[in-house]
């Protein structure tokens, strides 16, 4: 018995670190764009507002393919569609290591979305079908975490590869490596149902998890578009308004990620607690408006950036994996994808629209009042969560 405990927590190990390898590469290439951004402007001739739009093409393209790739993970399975993200990712990133000028590397940027769109779908399916009930709230957080562990690896390896070999060589070793784990979580985790059987299985389902969904997906509508917002403009305004050094207000966004990391995970297991995670999401939104008005007074008490920078990543990063938990713990058999994809779907519009609005009104209004505009979306995801909540009376296990 002993033998077959470790045997199984090995395997759910293995299974974990896969789906957090899928997540981190799923949204590589945009990480690295970003990352290798004062190489690659000068170098094909772009401006800085070009390679911004990068951001909203990307996360754009994912919400528009997001319903699709849910039902393609549905029919073809978990293990097949991460796979194909991980090659795609690698012809995405081959793409963009030759591409001659702008035009090729936003094609690159679009084709892009098709990763993104079918990662949580993939990795939210081969939670439910390889890993314990008790544990899919912690491994649901740890493989949420993967999106900020690929942006370590684009800003720290990655770059200084790219001081040795440039950008372009740079990029082509991320494709490589993709390769890589693809074949890698080929081998890890469990082969899929057979594709007719598996599509047979979702006819004439009940949906009662649709009204989660279409709740859900609101409310990361408005958390995507803070998060995206803080994100994108964070490093300027510790630079521009705060008065650090650039290098330090690059920090800013480091310590936002660890802080996301830790705060994925131990939000995410905190709500494989029954009934936990249906009060959850109402209560990060609420943390996240917080951290946003700690931003907004941020330039008139010394230090308290850093104490801002942390509860956004300790609360507003976590919103999204606290719901795939509910996610899984509320799909409808067979629908899992579809519904994983219709939540990220409402994230990544979110995602899409936040910096444009705030890069499109911030010369008028300035960064406090800007964050104060984030405040209130993370404080509309909140109400949208709370009336969830109360409407919600049975809360059912997964």
């Amino acid at each position: 018995m002993r033998l077959q405990v470790g045997a199984d927590r090995v395997a759910v190990a293995a299974v974990t670190a896969a789906l957090t390898a899928v997540m981190g590469f799923s949204m590589l290439q945009l990480f690295l764009l970003g990352a290798l951004g004062p190489r690659i402007v000068p170098d094909l001739g772009m401006s800085p507002a070009m390679l911004g739009f990068t951001t909203t093409v990307g996360f754009g393209t994912a919400a528009v393919l997001s319903p699709m790739a849910g039902r393609a993970v549905d029919v073809l399975g978990p293990r097949r569609c991460s796979v194909g993200l991980l090659l795609l990712v690698a012809f995405v990133l081959v793409v963009i290591a030759v591409a001659p000028g702008y035009v090729v590397l936003m094609v690159a940027v679009g084709l892009g979305g098709a990763p993104q769109a079918l990662a949580n779908p993939a990795t939210n399916k081969a939670i439910l079908a390889a890993v314990p009930v008790s544990r899919r709230a912690g491994v649901t957080g740890t493989k949420q975490s993967g999106v900020q562990l690929g942006a370590v690896a684009a800003g720290l390896p990655l770059t200084a590869m790219a001081a040795v070999v440039g950008w372009r060589g740079s990029v082509a070793l991320a494709a490589g490596t993709a390769v890589v784990a693809a074949l890698w979580i080929r081998r890890t985790l469990p082969a899929d149902p057979h594709r007719i059987e598996q599509a047979a299985n979702g006819i004439g389902l009940a949906t009662e998890s649709s009204s989660v969904v279409r709740w859900l997906a609101v409310y990361s509508l408005f958390l995507g578009a803070g998060m995206a917002s803080i994100n994108t403009y964070l490093a300027l305004f510790g630079e521009q308004r705060i008065g650090l050094g650039a290098a330090t207000a690059g920090m800013l966004v480091a310590v936002l990620g660890v802080a996301g990391i830790a705060g994925r995970i131990g939000w995410a297991k905190a709500a494989g607690r029954p009934g936990v995670a249906v009060v959850l999401p109402a209560g990060l939104a609420c943390g996240s408006a917080v951290a946003a008005l700690l931003l907004a007074a941020a330039p008139l008490v010394d230090g308290l950036i850093w104490a801002a920078v942390i509860a956004v990543g300790t609360f507003g990063m976590a919103g999204n994996a606290v719901s795939m938990v509910v996610v899984i713990q509320r799909a409808a058999p067979g629908r899992a994808g579809r519904d994983s994809a219709l939540v990220s779907a409402g994230f990544f519009s979110g995602f899409a629209l936040g910096p444009p609005l705030f890069g499109a009104l911030l010369p008028g209004i300035g960064y406090s009042r800007g964050w104060l505009m984030v405040a209130a979306e993370f404080a509309i995801a909140a109400v949208v969560a709370t009336v969830w909540a109360l409407r919600d009376r049975v809360p059912r296990p997964c």
